[in-house]
């Protein structure tokens, strides 16, 4: 099986995991992009319900506003109004599904994941997901609710 084969059945298999339900986001302040569809697997209702040491797939569709020779991920917890970063498996978005460099009209899939650390705290909160462009802008960002348990 040459290496194309296998890229994309790595990328198949990728999707097939975070293939969700699409939820109802509050964007949080898109700048260069414009956001069409938050896809969480699994999270068939709001708040979406995360169970520690459990993995859950996010598959983001939007529109490049910009043109942007990288793009750099930043999840975070906002709990009472103060941010609280959580950890991605990969942080560069031109790892995560989008081909870069990425193009001005550019139609895009951001696809990662999420480990809810069994560390966190049984709690609920807003978490907010951002994808920062070359110059630091949001190309996209938005925020939902989950509630993390045991």
């Amino acid at each position: 099986m040459g290496t194309g084969c296998c890229v994309a059945a790595a990328s198949l298999l990728l999707l097939g995991l975070v293939a969700g339900d699409p939820v109802k986001y509050k964007d949080c302040g898109s700048e260069s992009g414009k956001l069409l569809v938050v896809d969480i697997s699994p999270c068939p209702s709001l708040p979406c319900k995360l169970i520690k040491e459990k993995t859950y797939g996010v598959n983001v569709t939007f529109v490049s506003l910009t043109e942007s020779v990288s793009s750099k991920a930043e999840v975070r917890g906002i709990l009472a109004g103060v941010p609280i970063p959580f950890t991605l498996p990969n942080d560069d978005g031109c790892q995560s599904g989008i081909r870069c460099p990425i193009r001005k009209n550019q139609k895009c899939n951001y696809i990662n994941t999420l480990l809810i650390k069994s560390m966190y705290p049984s709690i609920k909160l807003e978490v907010e997901w951002m994808l920062k462009d070359d110059k630091g802008k949001n190309i996209f960002c938005w925020v939902i609710p989950v509630e993390i348990s045991s």
